[in-house]
């Protein structure tokens, strides 16, 4: 949605296109290959790549300026899936917290938060225990909260009849990590059975946030995998069904339930990869290595055909300019965050809503502290208005 606040039904306006195939084209003039050089290398070669062409400056210069808050992700009422990630430390959980909040406020439906981090921080942020079951939190109408492990409870999640099945554990040797997808792919069945209006994603840090968004195309791999050790163990595991009768699974029950989780997966990942339903929003602090993690998970969002049009960027500091003799660290830490934000603003404004969060003297933690901070996200801060 563009700084006017188009109606969500607007989203596919030519303005919007324009935006979107301007996103594609400057993903395409940067090579993913250079991923693999120095961060500065990387990250300079990226931002030389805004000036590629002439054409390319022209269309820049032709876009308008997107409102810097998350109004536009609100007001996009087909809105069903947002994903919250980053580089870890820079408030990602703040950030979710703060987004699923913020639906709760303006949906009718049931909105959940889901966490998938190890690392699980909604239950302190909110000041309440969640586990592996959608909870209401207290304070909050209409808003949901679960933690899951997809790795840790990979085992727990999974039917006792595939987890049990040898061709399974033969396919788990075979393709590391298809327990972990089986198990997200029943966590979403979950979620999709209690038909949330809205489900918000705490993801863990970058590099394991892109294998769960992975894991689609895994288990795509793990149901040809299955058709070739089916040939060759299918007459023995058979034979041994036979011989122990109740007590051992059948492959056929197994194949089943994978092509029934294959369902599943081809619906989420179709979902995921609609623009209409689903977007990730990026949170980076205004430091180098924070930048350069944001520019290589958006690139990769790209590959995996995932929306991404929203960048916040938390604990942006304001020193006071009133102040008779002002702080040589503020003003020191000040300095260097704006050469850095200037370089977020070169690398995403025009293309990318991108809000910025102050950095508060207390920590954001509670109902009541959440729901101030919030209010943020849809209205730009003013540090004179504080």
């Amino acid at each position: 949605t563009s700084a006017t606040h188009e109606k969500p039904r607007e989203h596919t306006s030519h303005s919007t296109k324009t935006k979107s195939n301007s996103r594609t084209k400057r993903y395409q003039s940067i090579s993913l290959a250079s991923l693999g050089e120095h961060p500065l290398a990387h990250l300079q070669s990226t931002m030389a790549a805004h000036s590629v062409t002439e054409e390319w400056d022209d269309e820049m210069a032709s876009l308008e300026p997107l409102d810097p808050s998350l109004e536009n992700l609100f007001e996009q009422e087909t809105a069903r899936w947002v994903l919250v990630g980053g580089k870890g430390g820079v408030g990602k959980t703040t950030t979710s917290c703060c987004v699923a909040m913020e639906f709760a406020r303006r949906r009718t439906g049931k909105v959940l938060l889901i966490s998938t981090d190890p690392a699980h921080n909604i239950s302190d942020a909110f000041g309440q225990k969640f586990g592996g079951t959608p909870t209401p939190v207290h304070g909050v109408a209409n808003l949901f909260a679960m933690e899951v492990d997809p790795q840790a409870n990979a085992s727990k999640n999974i039917p006792e009849s595939i987890a049990s099945n040898p061709l399974f554990k033969d396919l788990a040797t075979a393709m590391p990590g298809i327990d972990e997808a089986m198990s997200f792919a029943e966590v979403l069945k979950l979620v999709k059975t209690l038909e949330f209006s809205v489900v918000v994603f705490d993801t863990a840090p970058t590099g394991h946030t892109l294998r769960l968004l992975q894991f689609p195309a895994l288990l795509e791999k793990a149901i040809d995998k299955l058709g070739g050790l089916k040939s060759k163990f299918g007459g023995l595991l058979g034979s041994m069904a036979g011989m122990l009768g109740d007590d051992m699974p059948s492959e056929g029950e197994l194949t089943a339930n994978l092509e029934k989780t294959r369902e599943l997966i081809d619906m989420i990942n179709r979902e995921f990869k609609n623009p209409e339903l689903t977007t990730f929003v990026c949170v980076l602090i205004p430091e180098f290595l924070s930048i350069y993690e944001t520019e290589r998970m958006v690139q990769e969002l790209h590959k995996l055909e995932i929306d991404v049009h929203n960048v916040v960027v938390n604990q942006v500091l304001y020193p006071p300019t009133d102040a008779e003799k002002p702080c040589r660290l503020c003003a020191a830490r000040a300095k260097m965050q704006k050469k850095y934000i200037d370089q977020i603003t070169e690398l995403y404004e025009g293309l990318f809503h991108v809000t910025k969060m102050p950095l508060l003297e207390e920590e954001v933690r509670g109902v009541e502290s959440l729901s101030a901070f919030s209010k943020m996200l849809v209205t730009p801060y003013q540090p004179e208005d504080h």
